[in-house]
C-alpha cells in the first residue's frame, strides 16, 4: 500500500467516477504534469506517469520494475501476466522496457478498467489484453507454460482476498509459467507480520528458490507496509536486486537463503482451508 502523498499536498483537480470497488479517483501531480494517483475506494491504487512510464512512484512497484528488469535480458520481449490491474502500471512499465511483450492482466471491475484506459492511454504499441476475470479464474483458462512472468498484486478494500493467497493459487500460477519463468507478488502486511511469514512459507513451499524485498521496519514488524517476493524454480539473482534496491530511494533490504528460513519461522503453508485476507491497514495508513 502507499501513502496518500497527492491530497495532503492540496491537489485541487481530480478526476472520478463510481465503479464497482467504490469511488475510483485520479488525482494528478501537482509538481509532474501527466503523472496521476489512483485511488479506488479511498485507498491508493496506483501511480501512473504517462510522460515516462518507466517512472515509479511506489515503492513496491519500483521493486516490480527490478524484478521484471532482470527476469529475462534487457528488452527481450516477454510474455506477462498481470493479477490485478489498477491503472496497469506494470503492464505500461514493461511494454515501454520490452517492447512487441504480450502481456494479459486479469481485472474484474471493467468499469475500473475503461475508466483507466480512456483517462490514462496506453503507450504506442503496447500488446496488453485486460481480461474482465478474478485473478484466479484467468489462470484456470490459461495453459501450461503460457507466461515467463507472472505479477500478483491482488487487492479489494485494501486486502488481497483469501482465495489468491493458497498453496493452491500459487500452484495454478506455477503451472502457468514456462521453464525458467518468474513469480512476484506484492504482500501487505504489518505487525506480528503472520500474514508475511506465512505467505513467504507459502511460496517457498512450491517453488525451488525465493527472495523477499522489504523496507527494514517493515522486516522487524515495526510498521505495515510492503514486502515483494520473487521465485523461480532456477537461481535468482539476489545480489543484482539488492543493489538496485539499495539504491532505491525507500531502500528495501533482499533476505534470502538461510535467513528467509529464519523470517518465516516456522509459518504455516497457506491452503484454500484455511485462507485469510490480508490484515487490513491499521486506522490512518492513507491519511
Amino acid at each position: 500500500m502507499a501513502k496518500n502523498r497527492l491530497r495532503r499536498r492540496g491537489a485541487d483537480k481530480a478526476v472520478t467516477e463510481s465503479v464497482a470497488g467504490g469511488p475510483a479517483e485520479l488525482l494528478p501531480d501537482p509538481d509532474r504534469a501527466g503523472s496521476w494517483e489512483l485511488f479506488v475506494g479511498g485507498a491508493p491504487q496506483s501511480h501512473v506517469d504517462l510522460a515516462d512510464p518507466t517512472r515509479l512512484v511506489f515503492e513496491y512497484q519500483r521493486r516490480l520494475g527490478h524484478i521484471a528488469d532482470l527476469a529475462a535480458p534487457p528488452g527481450t520481449p516477454v510474455t506477462a501476466l498481470h493479477l490485478g490491474g489498477g491503472a496497469l502500471t506494470m503492464a505500461r512499465y514493461i511494454a515501454v522496457t520490452r517492447p512487441r511483450s504480450v502481456q494479459q492482466v486479469a481485472e474484474p471491475d471493467s468499469g475500473l478498467t475503461a475508466f483507466v484506459r480512456r483517462a490514462l492511454p496506453l503507450p504506442d504499441g503496447a500488446r496488453v489484453r485486460v481480461r474482465e476475470a478474478d485473478a484466479r479464474a484467468l489462470l484456470g483458462r490459461l495453459p501450461d507454460g503460457w507466461a515467463d512472468l507472472v505479477i500478483t498484486d491482488v487487492f479489494a478494500d485494501a486486502r488481497t482476498p483469501a482465495h489468491c493467497t493458497s498453496a493452491e493459487f500459487i500452484d495454478e500460477a506455477r503451472r502457468v509459467l514456462r521453464p525458467g519463468g518468474w513469480y512476484a507478488v506484492n504482500v501487505a502486511d504489518g505487525p506480528p507480520l503472520a500474514h508475511l511469514r506465512a505467505q513467504t512459507a507459502t511460496v517457498a513451499s512450491r517453488f525451488a528458490e525465493v527472495c523477499l524485498i522489504a523496507e527494514p521496519p517493515v522486516l522487524r514488524g515495526r510498521r505495515f507496509g510492503n514486502g515483494v517476493l520473487c521465485a523461480a524454480d532456477g537461481p535468482l539473482p539476489v545480489a543484482d536486486l539488492s543493489r538496485r534496491c539499495t539504491r532505491d530511494p525507500a531502500p528495501a533490504r533482499v533476505v534470502a537463503g538461510r535467513e528467509l528460513t529464519d523470517f518465516t519461522a516456522g509459518a504455516p503453508v497457506v491452503t484454500d482451508a484455511t485462507a485469510t485476507p490480508s490484515p487490513p491497514p491499521p486506522a490512518g495508513t492513507f491519511d
